[in-house]
């Protein structure tokens, strides 16, 4: 047998407020996370200013050494201090740049380059 539930408006918003004073939001659904995107360093702040410093560090070697080498975190942490883990962090985000800005460096020199002439029929 299907029941239909009514609920008071007064109790649930009554509810609702203490359920929020509890957790300490008034946010549906944040269930009192602390702000941020969960994901570390990538939500703001001065962790993010770090690892932006970081990055630009790894970028440079990049650029220095033509590409990736093997064992360049362990070196840049052992130069610069921090865990190896934060420098092999920075070192994945910098790759990505750096190889997305090599593809567009690719796209533009072929879209400079100049065409062979067909021959017309």
């Amino acid at each position: 047998m299907d029941r239909t539930h009514f609920y008071d408006q007064e109790a649930v918003e009554a509810w609702w407020s203490a359920w929020q004073e509890d957790v300490g939001t008034g946010r549906i659904g944040a269930a009192g996370r602390r702000p941020g995107d969960g994901r570390g360093a990538q939500g703001g702040g001065s962790g993010r200013a770090q690892r932006d410093r970081a990055v630009a560090i790894v970028l440079a070697e990049l650029r220095q050494a033509g590409g990736y080498r093997r064992g360049l975190a362990a070196r840049l942490a052992r130069k610069h201090g921090g865990g190896e883990r934060s420098w092999q962090r920075a070192m994945t985000e910098a790759r990505a740049l750096y190889e997305h800005r090599q593809d567009q460096n690719a796209e533009e020199d072929a879209d400079t380059a100049p065409r062979a002439a067909q021959p017309s029929p």
